[in-house]
């Protein structure tokens, strides 16, 4: 069975999150974890103006999601450890042969390369779980990939990374021809664009490895948003030219050039562990909206609003406070995934 997925451009029926959980990723101190509940919850509220939220929730957590989030976000409770669901969830596709068929494809997952402190035994069963749920065909795969690694256009084209689909922790023995192929089966493209590396601090100890979907975004066929560091003190000022002279060489599945946007990151270069990764590309296309990654700069936050307002036209861009999600890993996009709409496709 031929499969795709749509780019996220395309209409949702809903999106799903997973709601955190005690543990290393939440926080060790009750300001933490309160900080990372309220940013969870702030953006399913964001969404959920735009289109229906389903909130994955561990027991354990259930009261307080249920105390925390707006009655009109749907919950399902399934156990889980790590609460990114752009990752731990399947990636949603359809079947172009057969209208209003849904699939879920249920990649691999082993915590981001199995590091010593991932735990992720739960969160790797949820592709089935929201599959069920979503009254989606399973679509198995063996490939360990996560889907902030992966970045579509819905037209042929994939964004991969290196070190994250190739990467030894994940598919020892992997080749981008053995990726490609699982590329075109599960998800239609049938032509990849590979960026060497991602930013700097994602290769930390708690980093993903380079997943695509922090530095680079297909906005539309043809079209990429690309951070773009500006700053020669920061080491992703160099990653920034890196990636953008290697993707003017480059063409998408129809064999057309790229048009390069540039996403500016914010000012500030460091927090108290290093070099910030914060990243505008991390946004999540919504229906009717799209909901922005705000780093506390207004001036900052309001340009960025302003290139994803040109760079999908007639969509709302609301800003939501993403340095508490950062600050565990990951943005907006990453605790986020869309359910592409059957309707719609059929």
């Amino acid at each position: 069975m031929a499969w795709r997925m749509p780019a996220e451009t395309a209409p949702h029926d809903r999106t799903w999150m997973a709601f955190p959980r005690e543990g290393a990723t939440l926080g060790a101190h009750d300001a933490d974890r309160d900080e990372g509940y309220a940013a969870w919850v702030d953006v399913a509220h964001a969404v959920a103006r735009f289109e229906p939220v389903t909130m994955v929730v561990d027991p354990s957590e259930t009261a307080r999601a249920r105390r925390m989030l707006d009655a009109g976000i749907e919950i399902l409770e399934a156990p889980l450890d790590e609460f990114w669901m752009r990752d731990v969830g399947p990636t949603f596709v359809l079947d172009p042969d057969a209208p209003g068929v849904l699939g879920a494809v249920d990649w691999t997952f082993n915590g981001w390369g199995a590091p010593e402190w991932a735990v992720w035994e739960l969160s790797a069963r949820l592709g089935r779980v929201v599959a069920e749920a979503a009254g989606a065909v399973l679509v198995p795969s063996d490939l360990v990939n996560e889907g902030g690694g992966v970045h579509v256009d819905g037209a042929g084209t994939v964004l991969l990374t290196e070190t994250v689909q190739l990467d030894p922790r994940r598919n020892p023995g992997a080749t981008r021809a053995t990726v490609e192929a699982e590329m075109a089966r599960t998800l239609g493209a049938t032509h990849a664009i590979w960026l060497p590396r991602g930013l700097a601090r994602d290769y930390d100890a708690f980093g993903t490895n380079g997943h695509v979907d922090i530095v680079a975004a297909l906005a539309s066929p043809g079209r990429l948003l690309l951070h773009a560091q500006t700053d020669p003190g920061h080491p992703d000022y160099e990653v920034s030219s890196q990636l953008r002279d290697l993707l003017k060489r480059e063409v998408d599945a129809a064999g057309r050039s790229l048009e390069i946007v540039d996403l500016p990151a914010p000012p500030v270069l460091e927090d108290a562990h290093g070099f910030v990764d914060w990243s505008y590309v991390n946004h999540y296309v919504v229906n009717g909206g799209v909901i922005a990654c705000g780093f506390g700069d207004d001036a900052a936050d309001a340009r960025a609003r302003e290139v994803l307002a040109d760079a999908y036209p007639g969509r709302e861009v609301v800003t939501v406070d993403a340095r508490p999600i950062f600050a565990r890993g990951g943005g907006i996009h990453c605790i986020t995934q869309q359910q592409p709409s059957t309707e719609a496709a059929a």
